[in-house]
């Protein structure tokens, strides 16, 4: 294929600006899916996509128009979905960025537009939903040109819902996007930027061809593995599978070789062929650094070495997620997983459940700590089952974000006091336009991770839009706390908080387990601990049998008689007793939103 006429491309943007609409019109509009079969979200092929109504995988597509040939890549606009964006990157020339007509520039439309700039890509701008009554695209167009000094008359106005302006766009992309570079004689260079796990065909990667051609029935080589595999099929995505006999230089398409271990096709991995092929490597990826953490452990013991399997293959998939086995008293065998954020764990959990059958049991989010001990050794504490006692501790340093938060100015002073409430500390407030601003936080990651994102979207009606960044490691006064039932530590309960709000982690929790643990036959002590010291204390009251029933009447020293008798065994009962936790409770007491 000539390579003037191919043009490869993301779209990226905030979250609900329109990127999987605009996807939706240019599949139509192109010809590339019949109207009888066009639905919403076409390229979103997750039922967990859809019910959402948010991109979580960067999804592929081949299209024609007016002679030439897009690769376009529809990308997720979540913070926690950055990786996916910025894999997607290495595969193209340019991007297409999407401003909401009725809102204009948010933080993530920052954050992905200087993630194109790094790259040196090729950027055609467009506003759209230009048909909402709300709409200002004169005002959002000064903005931009204002913040991103993209020209107002280069912005391509449209709607991507009634398919306004589309045409336009298209036209815009082969002016002004670069075709692709490459040599077709050359040996064969081919990245692959994403993979999924087919249970009939193994391994199914998307590939991008830099240099040489990829053809089908070839002998390959995955040069970081040194794994040796036939290319079984080629082919490209119109968006249905197509097999072809070769995909050659600037191409974007599948590749399958019969892969069954999944480790030999991960992202960023560089195909060549088995013999005479490429002696350099593409430069891949950089790994991104997990932000939470949290234990995942199956509801039934027998189901670990499934959670270890489907862990494997999501990762293929999702190459974002780390895990290393770990053991808890309460809760079995399971994994320490580590992910980009609240969301991002929220959804490789209801994945592994949906598409591995699987019913799992997630801990209390905490972040990585650095540790220094007495004896100056230092190391990464991201359990807080494995924090040493106090006085074997020098310093803690904990990791803080840099927040940046563009919201409308009436909502400034709420936005200060909750950033205020969670230790951050103000570096910058600056004014985008008369009516919005700029606020530029340092806040401790672990003040972030749990609900700071639902209440800033409920404090600012849902105007504020956050992205984040990580600055580093500063000391703090942290502790540990636990919670014991009947004096003995439960493990997936502790966690590490700062000193201040110790007491109030501790008093919410012991109230939180007396409501949901059942009555025993023993008085049960619910206690919040930091080392040897109690906080907290709730009790679970034991359930009782009126023993004094049968007595009417008569020496009142018979029934104490009874009630002692009754105490003593209960004494013994405790003693030797287990505290019996439903799993739910684990679930529950863990509960995100409270």
């Amino acid at each position: 294929m000539d390579l003037d006429l191919i043009r490869n491309f993301s779209i990226i943007a905030h979250i609900d600006h329109g990127k999987s609409t605009l996807s939706d019109r240019v599949l139509e509009i192109t010809g590339a899916v019949d109207s009888r079969e066009m639905r919403s979200q076409y390229l979103d092929s997750m039922d967990l996509e859809r019910e959402r109504g948010i991109t979580i995988k960067a999804q592929n597509v081949r299209v024609p128009w007016n002679g030439y040939t897009f690769h376009l890549i529809d990308t997720p606009g979540h913070v926690d979905f950055g990786y996916e964006v910025s894999r997607s990157l290495a595969a193209c020339e340019g991007v297409v960025l999407v401003v909401d007509a009725a809102q204009g520039i948010e933080a993530q439309t920052l954050a992905n537009c200087y993630l194109a700039l790094e790259n040196d890509m090729e950027i055609v701008a467009a506003l759209n939903k230009i048909d909402l009554p709300a709409a200002d695209p004169d005002r959002y167009a000064s903005e931009i040109e204002t913040i991103l000094g993209i020209p107002a008359e280069a912005i391509i106005r449209m709607s991507a819902k009634t398919g306004e302006g589309v045409p336009d766009l298209l036209d815009a992309i082969i002016e002004q996007i670069p075709p692709p570079t490459g040599d077709a004689d050359a040996p064969l260079q081919g990245l692959i930027f994403d993979s999924q796990f087919d249970q009939y065909r193994g391994v199914v990667s998307s590939v991008r061809i830099m240099n040489g051609r990829l053809e089908s029935g070839s002998k390959l080589e995955f040069m970081q593995t040194r794994a040796n595999h036939e290319a079984i099929e080629v082919g490209v995505r119109q968006p249905e599978p197509t097999p072809v006999d070769a995909l050659g230089p600037g191409e974007v398409g599948y590749l399958i070789a019969g892969i069954k271990d999944v480790g030999d096709a991960r992202s960023g991995e560089t195909v060549t062929t088995a013999s005479g092929g490429a002696i350099k490597m593409l430069p891949g990826y950089r790994d991104p650094k997990p932000m939470v953490f949290s234990g995942l452990f199956p509801i039934d013991g027998d189901d670990f070495e499934l959670l270890r399997e489907s862990l494997d293959r999501l990762k293929l998939n999702d190459a974002s997620i780390t895990y290393i086995p770990e053991s808890s008293g309460a809760l079995g065998f399971g994994f320490r997983c580590g992910f980009l954020g609240l969301l991002h764990m929220e959804i490789v959990k209801e994945r592994l459940e949906r598409e591995f059958g699987l019913a799992l049991i997630a801990t209390a989010p905490s972040v990585e700590y650095q540790l220094t001990r007495t004896d100056g050794s230092h190391e990464l504490i991201d359990n807080p089952a494995d924090l040493p006692e106090a006085q074997k501790i020098e310093t803690i340093e904990e990791p803080y974000f840099k927040l940046s938060i563009i919201t409308p100015t009436e909502y400034t002073g709420p936005l200060m006091e909750l950033c205020q409430s969670r230790r951050g500390e103000m570096k910058r407030m600056e004014y985008l336009s008369p009516e919005r601003m700029e606020l530029v936080y340092e806040v401790p990651l672990a003040e972030v991770v749990v609900d700071f994102f639902d209440q800033m979207k409920s404090r600012t009606k849902g105007y504020a839009s956050l992205d984040y960044e990580l600055d580093g490691y500063r000391p703090s006064n942290l502790v540990k706390v636990d919670l014991l039932l009947n004096g003995q530590p439960a493990d997936a309960f502790s966690t590490i908080v700062h000193r201040d709000s110790a007491y109030q982690y501790g008093s919410r929790m012991c109230e939180k387990l007396k409501e949901l643990i059942p009555r025993q036959m023993f008085d049960v002590p619910i206690q919040a601990a930091i080392g040897g010291k109690i906080i907290a204390r709730e009790t679970v009251k034991a359930r009782r049998k009126d023993v004094t029933a049968k007595c009417y009447g008569g020496d009142i020293t018979r029934k104490r008689k009874l009630l002692e008798k009754q105490k003593e065994g209960k004494k013994k009962m405790k003693s030797i007793g287990r505290v019996e936790v439903p799993g739910d409770v684990f679930i529950k007491a863990l509960k995100l939103d409270d």
